[in-house]
């Protein structure tokens, strides 16, 4: 039952996991029983002595919802719990909660309203179950006072999986957390006394596989104030190759980018203008980029910054271009947020190995470019391509996303698998689409991973969707097309992290 994965997450990675939970059949009724029963342990563990009173201050969220169901179990097993719920039962938040909530309102006293420190005070221990992972800023009221009771009134305080006013120099400082499925690295500094990991339930496949959860990824880089489209993304590419760099601009755009802009030989650019009004094109050189298309390409690049580069689909692998793409690749990394895929990747390990940390970069090849330039296995099982896929990352600094059954997303030791795509995708230009979507969500504030978990799950929508329809007649545009509203169904599926 459960996992424990051995680091910390963060907020958003967190919920993901809890999302992609729900999906793999986990509900989350169970996953709140779990936490109860969790921090219900966790005060016994504490007090030892049996048949003790223990206050727990709830809120209305599912933080407090696991808090009410620890009085549950501490009421089954012999002690005297009493609930302060600081704002009224009506604005309980999750249905969840609600049942929790529902289960113990005839057995145990429950006071709506702060409670002040003097009723505290005869209590061996209080349970702090006032807000969760999604507080940040001053206290408002009425958490400010309910902390201000916890603190004057002195009482040993256990907190759920984040102390609150965790970012408030009048927060709680308790004397134990029971962080509940990982320790959350925003709340890494925050005083939270002695500090237990207890597993809630969460399958290995929802902190290994991308799921819908992923989709949450994009709301946290939003951000509840967005407004409109961001993020403008520059595609290198195209030569012998009109029709790649197209795709992935148009990928780019309908997965989100404000704009794509596309640097091309100036033999191809009119070519690959024609295949949307939507791109913006400007041509460099002849038809094939040399080496002295550089510098000018460089100069176009400084003028109007983008948030993020493509580069390397429909390229080709000329000598000369090579050249040029190896002086491009050592001019935008660390400079630039990059995906890197195609024929950029024949030199991309020299210009990475040993540089220092910096903006991302990401590399995308398909099984036949792991082998050739990463030392992929040719012939092994999924543990050899795994090995060798963490190996390149930890060598180069890199993040890989290496296509295949499954795709590999690899971070150093982190790995992280996608199955979510329909075998018909295969078809060529799909790739030049993933790559086009990476380079919206980096351009969107995503890092390199969480980009790489969602674009993938995100492109395996939209071709399971099209699959669905057309089988073995999907077309990488047709992904293109898709991808908006697998993106309203997959957001559809997720909400925000309390």
């Amino acid at each position: 039952m459960g996992a424990d994965i051995g680091r910390s997450l963060s907020s958003v990675e967190m919920a993901v996991a809890e999302a992609n939970a729900l999906a793999l059949g986990v509900s989350t009724d169970t996953l709140m029983e779990h936490a109860g029963r969790a921090v219900a342990d966790e005060v016994v563990r504490a007090l030892g002595a049996p048949h003790a009173r223990v206050a727990i201050v709830v809120g209305p969220g599912n933080n407090g919802g696991d808090g009410t169901c620890a009085a549950h179990y501490l009421a089954e097993w012999g002690y005297a719990p009493e609930i302060w719920m600081v704002r009224a039962p009506a604005q309980i938040r999750s249905s969840a909660a609600r049942r929790c909530f529902d289960r113990v309102a005839r057995r145990i006293p429950i006071h709506v309203g702060v409670p002040r420190a003097e009723e505290l005070t005869p209590f061996p221990i209080a349970v702090d179950a006032l807000l969760g992972t999604g507080q940040s800023g001053p206290l408002r009221s009425p958490y400010r006072e309910a902390v201000a009771a916890l603190r004057e009134s002195g009482v040993p305080v256990l907190s759920v999986d984040v102390p609150t006013g965790a970012g408030d120099p009048e927060g709680l400082r308790p004397t134990r957390t029971v962080a509940l499925g990982a320790q959350k690295t925003e709340f890494l500094n925050a005083p939270s006394g002695e500090l237990t990991v207890r597993d809630i339930g969460i399958p290995p496949a929802a902190w290994r596989e991308t799921g819908p959860g992923d989709f949450l990824f994009l709301r946290a880089a939003h951000g509840a104030e967005a407004r409109g489209r961001t993020g403008r993304i520059i595609v290198i590419g195209g030569g012998p190759y009109a029709g790649a760099p197209a795709l992935a601009g148009m990928a780019a755009l309908r997965s989100g980018a404000e704009r794509a802009t596309i640097l091309a030989p100036g033999g191809v650019s009119d070519r690959i203008q024609s295949f949307s009004p939507n791109l913006i094109v400007r041509g460099f050189g002849r038809d094939r980029f040399a080496p002295p298309d550089v510098g000018p390409m460089l100069r176009f690049l400084e003028q109007a910054p983008p948030r993020a580069i493509v580069m390397g689909m429909g390229a080709g692998t000329e000598s000369e271009t090579t050249e040029a793409l190896r002086n491009l690749t050592r001019a935008i990394v660390g400079k630039y947020p990059v995906v890197v895929d195609a024929d950029a990747l024949s030199v991309l390990p020299d210009l990475v190995r040993g540089r220092p940390p910096g903006l991302p970069v990401l590399a995308t090849p398909n099984g036949g470019e792991f082998v050739r330039v990463f030392r992929g296995p040719k012939d092994g099982n999924s543990a050899d391509r795994e090995t060798a896929a963490r190996a390149a990352s930890r060598d180069l600094g890199i993040t890989l996303v290496v296509k295949g059954d499954p795709d590999l997303i690899v971070q150093g030791d982190e790995v992280f698998e996608n199955r979510h795509h329909a075998l018909s995708m295969t078809v060529g230009g799909a790739g030049d689409v993933l790559a086009g979507v990476l380079g919206s969500l980096l351009a969107q504030g995503l890092g390199a991973t969480a980009a790489a978990r969602l674009g993938t799950y995100w492109v395996g929508e939209a071709g399971l969707r099209v699959a669905a329809t057309r089988g073995d007649g999907l077309l990488a545009s047709d992904l293109i097309e898709e991808l908006p509203s697998a993106l309203v169904a997959g957001l559809g599926r997720v909400r925000h992290p309390e």
